[in-house]
């Protein structure tokens, strides 16, 4: 088993552990203007935490990559999400920022955590694997329940989504599209670069009721086209007549018997279906003879000159 499987399978714990570390100090509060900023995977972890914590009105929350941060806008908090605390970005604009900040990270000995006001150390869900699979949703499962979110019930999710089937045909599938609406848009960019990271696959991402303006023109046979979270009507029926596959949770029964794993409660929290996605992808570099440990052209992490 590689790395990255393990780390997938060991989510449920660790969305459970980082929860009891919600009431942390450097956390927002309700009603603080926040910008949350982060690199690749962070930087979509923060894109649904700050629609998540806008749609419970807990306050205007902004994300931005952290090289995009606009340096004249006001803010009351800066929370930075970097897992090995190095990336350069990240450590520059937590350098020159005279806000408030915080910073969420594996290891608390490296350059983010020593320039940020305040940090919140998930170093039980550091990763030894290139590609990012649990530091990032247990960084989002601790800021959701910091919003008051109950993670349990998310985790038991986490739990069905580790041994579920897959969705899919690895080995007839050319393409993948991912869909999200409101906070589940950042899970969507995440699914797809899990699948461009760890099996150079063709992925896509959009906002789902935007996906019929333009981007379904490449939906075809042996292309797949999945949704996280809530989806607009009819997109389902609009998909499967261009013969690509829709995967959705509700969709034609779900992912089987989800409902009865779950005690009742389906479809399943759609940051437990990004496990899914994530499993995919790490099928999806097997078929195709790729070790997902070692993406091609990346490293942990960009520090540079």
């Amino acid at each position: 088993m590689t790395y990255v499987q393990t780390e997938i399978a060991s989510q449920p714990d660790c969305w459970e552990q980082a929860a009891k570390l919600a009431s942390s100090p450097g956390l927002p509060v309700a009603g603080e203007r926040v910008a949350v900023v982060g690199c690749g995977t962070s930087w979509f972890m923060g894109q649904a935490y700050a629609a998540l914590r806008e749609q419970l009105g807990q306050g205007e929350t902004d994300a931005f990559q952290a090289s995009e941060f606009p340096a004249g806008r006001r803010y009351d908090r800066v929370v930075a999400i970097t897992r090995s605390g190095t990336t350069t970005e990240v450590v520059d604009l937590l350098g020159a920022l005279r806000t408030p900040t915080t910073v969420v990270t594996a290891d608390p000995l490296q350059p983010a955590a020593a320039v940020a006001d305040e940090v919140v150390v998930l170093d039980f869900a550091d990763e030894q694997a290139v590609v990012q699979t649990r530091f990032a949703t247990s960084a989002l499962a601790l800021l959701r329940a910091g919003l008051g979110q109950d993670i349990a019930p998310i985790a038991c999710d986490a739990e069905v989504a580790v041994r579920l089937p897959l969705p899919i045909r690895v080995e007839t599938t050319t393409q993948i599209t991912y869909l999200g609406r409101g906070w589940t848009v950042g899970l969507a960019h995440e699914a797809a670069l899990k699948c461009r990271e760890a099996a150079m696959m063709w992925t896509e991402a959009y906002p789902a009721m935007d996906y019929r303006h333009g981007p379904i023109s490449i939906a075809a046979p042996g292309r797949v086209v999945w949704a996280i979270g809530d989806v607009p009507a009819h997109l389902a029926d609009d998909v499967e007549a261009t013969g690509a596959s829709f995967v959705h949770a509700r969709h034609h029964g779900g992912y089987g018997a989800i409902g009865r794993w779950c005690g009742g409660r389906t479809p399943l929290d759609p940051m437990a279906d990004l496990i899914l996605a994530q499993r995919v992808a790490i099928a999806l570099a097997e078929a195709h003879g790729l070790d997902p440990d070692h993406p091609r052209n990346l490293t942990r992490s960009v520090v540079l000159q």
